[in-house]
C-alpha cells in the first residue's frame, strides 16, 4: 500500500506529473518518472514483495520501463492515428504537454526509448527466469513504439 501512494501521490508520484503538464518549462526526464514511471516502479516493487522478494533491486526495472512507455506513448500521440492507438490521437500538441517528440524528434525519441529499455533490462536482478523476462521486456519494447519492426503502424520517417 505503501509503494502504490507513493507512485499515486505528491512529490514525486503520478499526481505531481499531472500538475507539471500545467508548467510552461518543465525537466522532462523527471515528468515522465513521475507521471508514468513511478506507476511501474511500484508494480515492480509489488510483485517482488509478492513473490517474498526485496523490492529495491526492481524499483529501477519498473522506473526504466515506466519512462519508456512514455515515450512510446508520445511517439503514438505523435504519429497514429486514433484508430491505432484506441484513443484520440495528437493531444500532446493540442494541450502543449511537454513531450519527447516535440523536444528531442522522432529519432531522438526513439533513442531514449531503446536506452531505457536497456537500462531496464541490464537493471534486472538476478532471478529464475531472469532470461525469459529480458526476452519478453525486449518483445513488448518492439510492440510499443510505431517505428520499430514489431510496431502496430507503418509510420515512417527520414529522421531514423
Amino acid at each position: 500500500t505503501v509503494n502504490l501512494a507513493w507512485a499515486t501521490g505528491m512529490p514525486a508520484g503520478l499526481c505531481a506529473g499531472q500538475g507539471w503538464e500545467s508548467e510552461s518549462v518543465i525537466d522532462l526526464d523527471a515528468y515522465h518518472r513521475a507521471k508514468t514511471a513511478s506507476l511501474f516502479s511500484a508494480a515492480t516493487r509489488m510483485g517482488a514483495l509478492a513473490a517474498g522478494a526485496d523490492p529495491d533491486p526492481w524499483d529501477m526495472v519498473g522506473a526504466e520501463i515506466g519512462a519508456a512507455f512514455q515515450i512510446a506513448d508520445d511517439l503514438r500521440d505523435h504519429f497514429c492515428d486514433p484508430a491505432e492507438m484506441g484513443k484520440p490521437a495528437g493531444q500532446d500538441k493540442l494541450r502543449g504537454r511537454p513531450n519527447v517528440v516535440a523536444s528531442e524528434g522522432a529519432a531522438g525519441a526513439i533513442r531514449c526509448f531503446s536506452a531505457l529499455i536497456e537500462a531496464a533490462i541490464a537493471a534486472i536482478p538476478p532471478c529464475p527466469g531472469q532470461g525469459q523476462l529480458s526476452a519478453l521486456v525486449r518483445e513488448q519494447a518492439s510492440l510499443l513504439t510505431p517505428f520499430s519492426k514489431g510496431g502496430r503502424t507503418s509510420h515512417a520517417t527520414g529522421e531514423m
